[in-house]
């Protein structure tokens, strides 16, 4: 106990500093305020991708299945609005958060980052089609894709190439906000920007403000990107693509639930740490598995968000809804059944703050190694279910986390029934491996009870 202690010191003093500000530093912040407000988005757009390949869970002869089928290019086509473009949202958002975090404002720092964006992308203009064209498309096997009406729509017009916008180029659109607003604060600080009288209304003035930092980012990400012809996503993408692939495996995701689960046991919020870092990787991930779902080939990925989200961390970091069951029904303690009543609910829907600050978990020797343990086998189990196909993958669905786990799985997995089956054994074996620290740590609470009633009397 006493080497514990000075282990919980050690790391106190030297480790939960330094790592609660690196979770907080205004850069990674502003990636995860970003990211994140993209989530309502993402969770709306994705219930399309299971509306529209849910004919694969009906029979083929229902009229509804055909139906689907027949339709789900049309019905995905505000799911491309949304996922297809992510990059550009989040890029709004990253560069709003961090404008906020430097006292600019806030709204032009994220129009300065949705400029930027845009003009990492050359516009291609399409030729003009005349008659001979026309008449040689409609002769030809591509008539029947609808390739002519296709050409004939953007014909003569600039079009972008939308794989530039999706979610495999958010770390384009983080580069993009972070020098749109980077250049923005600089000349604020400086004051380079023209300054307008007190009477003028402040939305005026701040436009005003912004033309210089405006005509800055304007000319150089344009004389980088189109009149040099520097293509940053392809070299952004040569870059990643490495680690993309690290991401996506069974060791990968050891390391994340680990870190995780060890900053979580020091009172460090170490999922905003981890999934931090990892969280554009693991969209490209999910993006990749929803473009293989909707051309109806094998699903590629298996780790990514909601791999942890429905069937690692299931109720909360730990997989703590294992112990609130536990403290529920198996509790002889006062505190633990009062603990059981208070926590059962809110680990349902995946939040277990009551837990890990209630019980405590946090700095609870008792209980460090199943909050470390449990995660790691559900991870080494899951890994193994997904990669063999004993469970489905998931489809690129981001599901609402405050669903219950068994339902997130169902619906993450293209409403696969085994993963919700998986996501109710998972929880069967936390409660397992919980069981006999939770009666180790009962034995001091009744202990510490009867001692404070001794005492009363």
């Amino acid at each position: 106990m006493a080497a514990f202690e000075s282990m919980s010191t050690w790391i106190d003093e030297h480790l939960a500093g330094p790592m609660a500000r690196v979770a907080e530093q205004r850069h990674l912040r502003a990636i995860r305020d970003g990211i994140v407000s993209t989530l309502p988005l993402i969770i709306v757009s994705s219930f399309l991708m299971v509306i529209a390949f849910a004919y694969n869970q009906m029979p083929a002869d229902w009229a509804l299945a055909a139906w689907l089928k027949a339709n789900a290019v049309k019905i995905l086509l505000p799911y491309r609005m949304s996922m297809y473009i992510l990059s550009l949202y989040a890029c709004f958002g990253i560069g709003y958060s961090l404008g906020r975090s430097y006292k600019v404002d806030g709204l032009m720092s994220g129009l300065l980052s949705v400029m930027a964006m845009l003009l990492t992308i050359v516009p291609v203009m399409m030729p003009d089609l005349d008659d001979a064209i026309n008449a040689a498309l409609a002769a030809s096997p591509l008539a029947d894709a609808g390739f002519p009406d296709a050409m004939a729509a953007v014909n003569g017009a600039y079009v972008m190439n939308m794989n530039y916008l999706g979610t495999g180029q958010l770390f384009v659109a983080i580069i993009a906000a972070f020098a749109a607003v980077e250049i923005y604060r600089l000349c604020v600080q400086h004051r380079l920007t023209i300054k307008m009288p007190a009477q003028v209304p402040e939305a005026v003035s701040n436009s005003f403000a912004a033309l210089i930092p405006t005509a800055i980012v304007f000319f150089l990400f344009s004389a980088v990107c189109i009149w040099g012809g520097f293509n940053i996503h392809d070299f952004i993408t040569a870059l990643i693509m490495p680690l993309v692939s690290g991401v996506d495996t069974l060791g990968a995701a050891l390391v994340v639930v680990f870190l995780e689960m060890l900053f979580w046991f020091f009172g460090i919020h170490g999922s905003s740490v981890v999934y931090s870092i990892a969280r554009p990787l693991w969209l490209v991930l999910l993006d990749e598995n929803a473009a293989a779902y909707a051309a109806g080939t094998a699903l590629p990925h298996v780790v990514s968000e909601p791999f942890f989200q429905w069937f690692v961390q299931i109720g909360g970091s730990g997989c703590t809804i294992s112990l609130a069951i536990l403290l529920l029904f198996a509790s002889r303690s006062k505190y633990g059944k009062m603990m059981g009543k208070a926590t059962i609910v809110p680990a349902v829907f995946n939040i277990n703050e009551p837990l890990m600050f209630g019980v405590p978990l946090v700095l609870n020797p008792t209980m460090m190694i199943p909050l470390i343990l449990v995660p790691v086998v559900n991870v080494l189990i899951s890994y193994l279910c997904l990669s063999v196909g004993l469970v489905g993958r998931f489809v690129g669905a981001i599901v609402p986390w405050t669903l219950p786990g068994p339902v997130g799985a169902f619906l993450a997995c293209g409403g696969d029934w085994r993963a919700a089956v998986l996501s109710v054994v998972l929880i069967a074996i936390g409660v397992a491996i919980y069981y006999p620290f939770f009666r180790a740590w009962e034995k001091q609470v009744i202990a510490e009870e009867q001692a404070d009633e001794a005492e009363a009397a």
